[in-house]
């Protein structure tokens, strides 16, 4: 186990290389993005549904 633990801090301090600040920046600012699209998207197919889903009930009661 401590060789795992060795190896592994060994590898990122050798091996891993952080992005630039910019890099960051426009990695999260696409993050964003495609999240806001995503979450608008899940809105709109969940109102599509209920939607549907109210009227089916609607037409079945009446």
């Amino acid at each position: 186990m401590l060789t795992y633990i060795k190896e592994s801090i060994d590898e990122l301090k050798n091996n891993v290389t952080l992005p630039t600040r910019a890099e960051s920046s426009n990695l999260m600012v696409i993050v964003a993005v495609f999240s806001i699209l995503f979450a608008l998207a899940t809105w709109g197919v969940d109102t599509v549904f209920s939607e549907f889903i109210q009227f089916y009930f609607n037409t079945l009661i009446n």
